[in-house]
């Protein structure tokens, strides 16, 4: 099956939005509100193959710490996984941070969420400890760290 991988658009909301919460089998469209395309369209990867949205990668550089790159969400439709789809979109996205003068790339996940954490691992992020009350009280999380444009073997 084809895919076209290109710069998303803000437009684009609309469609992540219609399936985000199904792909992830939980509501979850609160965690991605429409400010991240309307700003950070330009950084972020929009994936399309004949049956329509492939997958998708929210990020940005941090404007406060201009030689980070933080990717804030990646989705991939569920009859496209394990197929190396993520991995590419975050290639990518590597790539273009580091084109851009980033060093490093940062995401963070849910403690609970051991798919993520397996993902990143993977892809030679190093993982930090649980952060107990990182997004507020209750809200443990996970944080991933590595070199930008490193490309996996």
């Amino acid at each position: 099956m084809s895919l076209d991988v290109r710069a998303a658009r803000p437009e684009d909301y609309d469609r992540i939005a219609a399936v985000v919460s199904t792909w992830w089998g939980r509501p979850i469209g609160t965690s991605l509100p429409r400010l991240f395309l309307d700003h950070f369209w330009s950084t972020s990867r929009i994936a399309d193959d004949e049956q329509g949205l492939a997958g998708f990668l929210v990020g940005f550089v941090s404007p406060s710490q201009p030689e980070l790159a933080y990717v804030h969400f990646l989705g991939v439709r569920p009859d496209r996984r394990g197929a190396g789809l993520a991995r590419s979109l975050y290639e990518q996205f590597g790539d273009l941070a580091r084109r851009q003068g980033c060093r490093e790339l940062a995401a963070i996940t849910s403690a609970t969420n051991i798919a993520s954490i397996q993902f990143h691992r993977r892809l030679g992020f190093t993982v930090s400890e649980p952060r107990p009350n990182y997004n507020g009280p209750g809200t443990t999380m996970i944080t991933f760290r590595r070199p930008a444009g490193l490309r996996d073997t």
